[in-house]
């Protein structure tokens, strides 16, 4: 039987409570050597839904995962046009105070490095350098038998030409860029394939249900090791891919602090959480810090 991936998470009672003290967050990021990992709720704000907020995407919608992607046609014909859809808004959005604020510290030497469970590239736009994105980049297609990786707008260009007159409504926007469409909508919306070798096209993203590299998981454990501290930035911390850094980290007494507006299943190993929306907290410590943020990001 096909296991579904873990979607949701039900804290339990005795957690810690949040704060809206940001005054260990100055302090952290003070004493340098601060190694951010970032989730949806960073993003949010740039209109950017994230999974599991109030208002999140899982209440509504069940994101496409490995299995059904590569096993079932008719799965990704319906993937492809919710995502063609959904990319018109999505490859728009741009970096919010949140982003311009991890990129400011970055440049003022506060940052060992930035790893962000988003797809979105919103940290590279605002100015962040060498940010591994451990899920990856909607805005790349990579091709399932021979390899060949390519820009998403040339795919977006591509699947226009082939579905002409595809102009339908959607109901909303979700974190991995999937537009919220019924089959009817969808229709005969066509799939193109791989120009290099005929071949089936997937964006260069981990879908639910499939696993990050192993080299890539080995790099951002390296970077945990080597960091003063590790600084969480709107994720619940549902799925392992982003716990199991927070959990390297309190194993080895590496400080853990978190800013996320509802508890996430890594506050137990962290010194606080900070329940504050992640734009407002974050341009406050900048203000704190004396760092000023760029009122403009840099070009796509």
């Amino acid at each position: 039987m096909r296991m579904r991936p873990t979607l949701s998470w039900t804290p339990a009672e005795d957690l810690p409570p949040g704060t809206t003290s940001l005054e260990q967050v100055v302090d952290t990021l003070t004493a340098g050597g601060v190694l951010v990992l970032s989730g949806a709720g960073i993003s949010t704000e740039s209109g950017i839904p994230d999974y599991r907020g109030e208002g999140g995407s899982l209440s509504r919608h069940t994101p496409m995962t490995y299995q059904d992607f590569t096993g079932d046609a008719r799965a990704r014909r319906r993937y492809w046009a919710r995502s063609h859809l959904g990319w018109r808004t999505f490859g728009r959005a741009r970096p919010n105070a949140g982003h311009r604020a991890v990129a400011a510290f970055a440049r003022h030497g506060l940052l060992s490095g930035v790893i962000t469970q988003n797809v979105d590239g919103l940290h590279q736009v605002a100015g962040s350098e060498g940010v591994v994105e451990l899920h990856g980049n909607l805005g790349r297609v990579v091709c399932l038998s021979c390899g060949a990786s390519s820009p998403r707008h040339e795919l977006a260009r591509r699947l226009a030409e082939a579905n002409a007159g595809f102009e339908p409504v959607a109901a909303a926007i979700n974190p991995d860029g999937d537009a919220d469409l019924t089959d009817a909508q969808v229709g005969d919306f066509r799939v193109v394939p791989c120009t290099v070798c005929g071949g089936i096209l997937k964006p260069d993203v981990v879908f639910f249900g499939e696993a990050v590299p192993p080299p890539r998981v080995e790099h951002c454990r390296t970077l945990v090791r080597e960091a003063a501290s590790l600084l969480v930035l709107g994720s619940s911390l549902t799925v392992m891919s982003g716990l199991r850094f927070v959990r390297q980290a309190g194993q080895a007494g590496t400080p853990v602090l978190i800013v996320n507006r509802d508890p996430t299943r890594g506050d137990r190993h962290a010194l606080t959480r900070v329940a504050l929306p992640l734009g407002t907290a974050l341009t406050t410590v900048a203000g704190r810090l004396g760092i000023p943020l760029d009122d403009e990001a840099a070009p796509v």
